[in-house]
C-alpha cells in the first residue's frame, strides 16, 4: 500500500507553512490563501484550513537506520516526544524505529525507519531524505466496520492489532492506524484521539483508490 496523496485540515494554515517551508525546509508545490501542498518524497501532503480543525497522527518513511540521523535534525528545530524517557523508540516486533515530535497543530508527526525498506542516499538527514508517508491515524468508535470496509472495497489486511482497541491496517509500506477513540488515546504521548477528518489517494494491488474519512463514516473509491 503506497499512499501518494494526504488531505489534512489546519486552524493555523500560516503557522505550518511556515513550520514546514521556512523550519524544516520542505518544498512547497501548490499555495494559496486557504491551502499549502508539500512534497514528501513520493507523496504530496494538503494543508486546507479549517475553523476548529482537531490534531492527527501521521507517520513518515524515512531512510534504513537514519534514525539517529533524522533525531538531530528534529531536535536542531523541536522537541522530541518520549516513550519511558526514551528518544528513540524501537518497534522490534515490527523491525522499525522512530522518533516522534508535535507540528505547530499539535499533531503527532513520525518519522519511522524500517529495516530493509530504502537504503538512505546520503548520510546526511534533511527534508529531502523523507521517503514518502507512513502511515495515517483513523480514530472510531466502531474498528470492525472500517477494517470490513477497507478489506472488502479494496483488499487491505490486518496488519497487527486486533478489533478492540487498535487496528493497525494495510502494509508496511502503509498503514491505516485504527483506534477505538473510547479506549484509546495515541501514543506516545497519550493525546486525546479525535476522529478528524481526512482524505488519502494510494495504490494497492496495481489499483489505484481514493480514501475519505469525514464525520466518522468511511468512503471509497476505485480511481
Amino acid at each position: 500500500m503506497k499512499i501518494t496523496k494526504l488531505s489534512i485540515y489546519t486552524s493555523n494554515l500560516k503557522d505550518q507553512f511556515k513550520f514546514y517551508r521556512d523550519v524544516l525546509g520542505f518544498k512547497v508545490k501548490n499555495h494559496s490563501e486557504d491551502n499549502f501542498e508539500l512534497e514528501m518524497g513520493y507523496s504530496v501532503v494538503r494543508f486546507e484550513y479549517r475553523e476548529n480543525a482537531t490534531p492527527y497522527h501521521i507517520a513518515y518513511h524515512i531512510p534504513d537506520n537514519q534514525e539517529e540521523e533524522a533525531l538531530k535534525w528534529v531536535e536542531n528545530e523541536r522537541k522530541v516526544l518520549r516513550y519511558n524517557m526514551e528518544k528513540i523508540i524501537d518497534f522490534s516486533n515490527w523491525q522499525a524505529k522512530s522518533v516522534y515530535f508535535y507540528d505547530e497543530d499539535k499533531n503527532i508527526i513520525e518519522f519511522i525507519s524500517r529495516r530493509k525498506f530504502s537504503k538512505p542516499g546520503s548520510a546526511l538527514f534533511s527534508a529531502e531524505s523523507i521517503i514518502g508517508i507512513a502511515e495515517i491515524g483513523l480514530a472510531t468508535d466502531d474498528i470492525p466496520d472500517k477494517f470490513k470496509k477497507m478489506n472488502i472495497e479494496c483488499r487491505l489486511n490486518k496488519f497487527d492489532g486486533d478489533f478492540d482497541r487498535f487496528c493497525a491496517i494495510g502494509e508496511p509500506s502503509g498503514l491505516i492506524i485504527t483506534i477505538n477513540k473510547n479506549e484509546k488515546d495515541w501514543f506516545p504521548t497519550g493525546d486525546k484521539a479525535y476522529a478528524s477528518d481526512f482524505e488519502i489517494e494510494f495504490e494497492h494491488d496495481s489499483k489505484n483508490y481514493q480514501m475519505k474519512f469525514s464525520d466518522n463514516q468511511l468512503e471509497i473509491s476505485q480511481n
